[in-house]
């Protein structure tokens, strides 16, 4: 049983060396909405989210997530998970409050991922453009590009899945759903953890860099963002406007095993990978998981398990392996390379 910290997952910052490309990316082909430009960054927000921005778009020079958003059930809540960081001794600080949300907690995960948690936000108010015709949704539904409803998830590079799962439950009160192993050995490759009754909307990877499991030696890396459209004909459909776009589909469409949904790859201009995802399931027990899976049952490929995944997708996590990027990597630990 885990005490229930954190709502949801509210934005993340992607890095993004080509910035007027990827907000193109991000607006026309995916379809979110620009809600604010401030500095070297763009905001942006999915038709359905009540948040000023979902995806905060930063120039910098290699893609990379420089920092993860959650908000807390409440003000006690966040307090409560300020106190727990503190005492495992991740945390790093409060940040004065930003576009979008007020004051919150910046810490480190075990995988060395920049996050930060907090509760005042700013509501979004439509203009009058976009003003809805139902009380229960920000604005009026857009059917531009994929039509991206909101954020889903995020997935991020790590030495120990399992150990990170189970960190951010015993200290975030997060579900730990399911993770996945080798078939031929006990290693975990993939683990799964979730505020919501969502089956994940984090992600953790074994950061390998090739199929011998020689792990890359640089923390603080991710490997995708995903975005939820309303179906899975969206996912389908996504995939036509993507080879519209002149966009090389990376992998899919196809079903996951793990959370049973339908998932779309692409490489957006910036370099980051990002997922188009749609149905699968919701499990509101709170004391069933997690679910173990051997990699053989399908947990990536639910439809046909003995496929080959791409090399690509399975072991390029952002920023690259190259000087470059290991410095990007360094700077956004420490948030030099802020404005």
């Amino acid at each position: 049983m885990v005490e229930r910290l954190i709502a949801q997952l509210a934005h993340v910052e992607v890095i993004s060396p080509k910035p007027e490309q990827s907000a193109a990316f991000f607006r026309n082909v995916l379809g979110l909405e620009e809600s604010g430009r401030a500095g070297q960054s763009v905001y942006f927000r999915g038709w359905g989210e009540f948040f000023h921005h979902s995806l905060q778009l930063t120039e910098g020079s290699a893609p990379a997530v420089a920092h993860t958003g959650w908000r807390t059930e409440g003000p006690k809540e966040l307090d409560a998970c300020v106190k727990r960081l503190e005492s495992c001794g991740t945390g790093i600080g409060w940040q004065k409050p930003v576009p979008g949300h007020g004051a919150a907690y910046r810490f480190l995960s075990p995988g060395g991922q920049l996050h930060e948690v907090f509760w005042e936000f700013d509501r979004y108010i439509a203009p009058a453009e976009l003003a809805p015709t139902v009380p229960n949704r920000p604005q009026r539904y857009i059917t531009r590009g994929a039509g991206a409803r909101r954020i889903d998830h995020v997935t991020f590079n790590t030495d120990d899945p399992f150990r990170d799962a189970n960190w951010f439950q015993e200290n975030l009160g997060f579900r730990f759903t399911e993770y996945a192993k080798l078939d031929h050995a006990d290693v975990v490759v993939t683990a799964f953890v979730s505020s919501t009754p969502m089956s994940h909307d984090l992600g953790l990877v074994l950061d390998a860099v090739d199929r011998t499991g020689k792990l890359s030696g640089v923390r603080g890396r991710a490997n995708h963002v995903a975005f939820w459209v309303d179906s899975r004909e969206d996912v389908l459909r996504t995939a036509d406007i993507y080879r519209e776009a002149g966009l090389d589909i990376e992998y899919g469409p196809g079903k996951h095993g793990v959370g049973e949904n339908l998932f779309l790859y692409v490489r957006e201009p910036g370099g980051m990978r990002v997922e188009l995802f749609s149905g699968g399931y919701m499990l509101y027990s709170p004391d069933i998981f997690p679910f173990e899976w051997k990699v053989s049952q399908g947990s990536l490929n639910a439809w046909n398990p003995d496929q080959m995944i791409p090399d690509g997708y399975l072991f390029d996590a952002f920023p690259p392996l190259d000087a470059l990027a290991r410095k990007q990597a360094t700077e956004i630990l420490v948030g030099s390379y802020r404005v």
